[in-house]
């Protein structure tokens, strides 16, 4: 905190015996370390305090959350990327939702079997998991 070594120490150790004596110094030293122990526990109650009135963990919370969110749908976009032909990205109409003229339906029949559209599509699981 303070970023004190123990050459300083050894210094401020040196004066107090001097100062106060050694008769004195090993109460004078229990009783600051009397003081510096309330010091800090007063100063944990004051921060623990504020931070239930300012609801920081409930914000920690949420953050957390959120953080957790945006990676689940990272991780579910590199998993199912969205194709470039979807109907919601193409604005023509697809063949399969476009009906055919009455007149063209002999052009249909003349269409290899390798040129038309796959007839199954990937159903989606009722859990909503990627199917394996």
């Amino acid at each position: 905190m303070f970023d004190i070594g123990f050459t300083e120490l050894l210094l401020i150790g040196l004066v107090a015996l001097c100062v106060l004596g050694p008769e004195r110094l090993p109460g004078a030293v229990r009783t600051a370390g009397l003081w510096i122990g309330r010091a800090k526990r007063s100063f944990a109650n004051i921060k623990s305090e504020v931070e239930r009135e300012i609801g920081a963990d409930e914000i920690r919370r949420q953050l957390h959350n959120e953080r957790i969110l945006d990676l689940e749908r990272e991780m579910k976009q590199s998993i199912m990327p969205s194709s470039p032909s979807s109907p919601s990205t193409n604005s023509t109409p697809s063949p399969q939702s476009a009906t055919p003229p009455p007149d063209a339906s002999h052009l249909e029949d003349a269409a290899p079997a390798e040129a038309k559209p796959a007839d199954t599509a990937p159903v989606p699981r009722p859990d909503k998991s990627p199917e394996p």
